[in-house]
């Protein structure tokens, strides 16, 4: 009986996150996005975006959309309306401090299949993403910095 005891509670600490650790597993709103193109600070969303973040413990769901959005109904409305929204989801895993995103689905067919790799930075109900220097998805001949603050809502 004791031996049993022992293989259960041995199991159950292999299996277990350690409490020290928080887990990324959450529903979190978009607080910031600052961005450098080249070096030259640039606001890709305007200066209040909106987003949210869901990551469950296997995918995640990622969308920001820009400020001031207006309904389209021509079809250069419409394209604008694409240039002002970023979405992606897949599955990811997390190792130390990267986040490694699988671009399964995207808004951008230039980015579905690779993988992001993200550095993460998770303090109390804050998730900071860096992401960079990549290529900038809407000019690949530039650099990109991006970091993002969410804030858990969930």
């Amino acid at each position: 009986m004791f031996r049993l005891i022992f293989a259960l509670i041995l199991v159950l600490l292999i299996v277990t996150p350690s409490l020290g650790q928080q887990s990324v597993v959450g529903t979190y709103k978009l607080v910031s996005l600052t961005a450098k193109a080249d070096d030259k600070p640039y606001e890709p969303m305007g200066k209040a975006p909106h987003g949210y973040l869901v990551i469950t413990p296997t995918h995640f769901i990622y969308f920001i959309t820009s400020e001031n959005r207006k309904f389209g109904t021509s079809v250069n409305e419409k394209a604008a309306l694409l240039d002002s929204l970023v979405a992606y989801a897949g599955t990811y895993r997390v190792e130390g401090d990267k986040f490694l995103q699988n671009m399964e689905v995207t808004w951008s067919e230039g980015e579905k299949g690779k993988t992001r790799v993200t550095t993460l930075e998770l303090s109390g109900n804050r998730l900071t993403l860096k992401t960079g220097p990549i290529p900038f998805p809407r000019d690949p001949s530039k650099m990109f910095i991006n970091v993002q603050v969410w804030e858990k809502i969930e």
